[in-house]
């Protein structure tokens, strides 16, 4: 059995100095891995009336993949984890191309944990489709482990089109490990097909 630490984002002040002694402290104590949560956008409340999710605009989420860049340099042990990146609203080869690199940085303590989201406010402002993030988020995976394993790749799916390319450095783990997070059958279904792992969300 391993044991993980969720990385606080919203209680995390701005501050490098509070990461790092937060990061090596858990490393020191024996922790397995860090989970590093994942939102680019907070929504207003005061003007989305309707808005009903549990994080806003007055909530800190530290940038995930920036975050895990630093934390990769500051420790040498504790496994890195997404917990769980939304991956349908974000560019599948940026996203294949930047775990590539979080992979290298950490030499192979890399996993990559993925969700489809519960807040279109973020959709919306990042263009993308709240209603096929399910479909887009199955063929994400697929594209990405050809990423991770293949020097090129040529590629035509439903979202996604590669003409004969590929990322470069590759990385440390081919193909890095895929976790999905979520407690929908639809999320169970797709870590029993796609993943390597599940991450379930919410309290025991």
């Amino acid at each position: 059995m391993q044991f993980g630490a969720f990385f606080p984002t919203r209680d995390m002040p701005a501050d490098r100095t509070a990461i790092r002694d937060w990061a090596q402290a858990v490393e020191g104590i024996g922790f397995d891995y860090i989970q590093v949560p994942d939102h680019v956008l907070g929504a207003d409340r005061a003007a989305l009336p309707d808005f009903e999710g549990p994080y806003d605009i007055d909530d800190t989420f530290h940038e995930v993949f920036v975050t895990l860049g630093y934390l990769a340099a500051i420790t040498e042990r504790v496994g890195l984890s997404t917990g769980v990146l939304i991956l349908p609203q974000r560019q599948t080869a940026l996203v294949a191309k930047q775990a590539a690199q979080i992979d290298i940085l950490c030499d192979g303590r890399f996993r990559l944990g993925v969700g489809v989201g519960w807040n279109p406010v973020e959709y919306v402002a990042l263009g993308q489709d709240w209603n096929t993030r399910g479909r887009r988020q199955a063929e994400q995976i697929e594209l990405m482990n050809r990423y991770w394993t293949e020097r090129t790749v040529d590629f035509t799916g439903e979202f996604d089109r590669v003409h004969h390319a590929g990322v470069s450095p590759p990385s440390i783990q081919r193909p890095i490990p895929v976790w999905f997070g979520g407690s929908a059958d639809a999320a169970l279904r797709r870590a029993a097909k796609y993943g390597q792992g599940w991450i379930p969300l919410g309290n025991p």
